[in-house]
């Protein structure tokens, strides 16, 4: 699988598995155990949760899931604004690394920014790499704003990730922020990669994919890797679901397909607020 390499020079895959709205139900912890394992039997190596995913609770079923399997894997995981201070980020991925049974992350977040200052954020994430406790760290829903207020933060050139929304449906990043990540080293992680279910249902995507003979799905994924310097991190958790994601590294568009995805999805033609779901 194709990978970015961080500054730290830690490499990533282009494609991984989200975990938003797992570990919220016990009697859904089979299914995302079991759709956690099936994408690691497939080749997926990179797995996105946060602490606020079921209240700890996604990060208890990766453990789960990848018990005795930790090696070759690269695991991201989130810090609340409200846990992001000096000592809060420490504690708050301390936490986190016992629920993961992992004694390392490979990329921490904060979330999205909230009132600690960023100065001070920073500080406790050069801490917990300088520890081992993470290897790298980065951010969450970050405009250019804060984009460029962290890059004059000291060590804030250290940020190796914003995980940003970004999908067919939701290309304000376009505008500006995706340059600025990309100039600076900065690898953009694009989360709910697939947009909401009316997305995939749209005639235009479903052209394009019978164009291809695969699925609407992998097509709107291999749209978000055609940037450099991205990543998507798409939820699944029916096999279906997990083995359509995967299929979209064999997806290649062409002039023509984007041509007829950016008339049906138009890019931005102007400084938009950032999109969060």
């Amino acid at each position: 699988m194709q990978t970015i390499t961080l500054k730290s020079g830690d490499k990533v895959p282009v494609l991984g598995l989200g975990t938003w709205h797992m570990g919220e139900r016990r009697s859904e912890r089979a299914g995302e155990v079991a759709a956690i394992r099936l994408a690691l039997d497939l080749g997926l190596t990179l797995i996105d949760t946060a602490e606020m995913y079921g209240d700890g609770g996604a990060e208890e079923v990766i453990a789960e899931a990848i018990a005795d399997r930790r090696d070759g894997l690269f695991i991201v995981s989130k810090v609340y604004p409200h846990n992001a201070s000096r000592t809060g980020a420490i504690a708050a991925c301390e936490r986190s690394l016992k629920r993961l049974r992992t004694e390392r992350i490979d990329l921490y977040l904060l979330h999205w920014r909230g009132s600690v200052p960023l100065a001070e954020t920073v500080e406790a994430f050069e801490r917990l790499k300088k520890d081992g406790k993470i290897r790298n760290w980065g951010v969450s829903n970050f405009d250019t704003r804060d984009t460029t207020e962290l890059a004059g933060v000291s060590e804030g050139g250290h940020c190796a990730s914003n995980q940003v929304l970004y999908h067919l449906g939701s290309r304000g990043i376009e505008w500006q922020l995706l340059g600025t990540c990309q100039k600076a080293r900065v690898m953009v992680m694009a989360y709910s990669p697939l947009g909401q279910g009316p997305l995939l249902r749209k005639a235009a995507l479903k052209k394009v994919a019978d164009r291809h003979r695969a699925d609407p799905a992998a097509v709107a994924l291999a749209w978000v890797l055609r940037q450099p310097g991205v990543v998507a991190i798409p939820k699944a958790v029916r096999p279906e679901h997990v083995r359509a994601n995967i299929s979209a590294l064999d997806v290649k568009l062409d002039a023509e397909d984007l041509k007829a995805l950016d008339a049906a999805f138009p890019p931005p033609q102007r400084e938009m607020p950032m999109d969060m779901t």
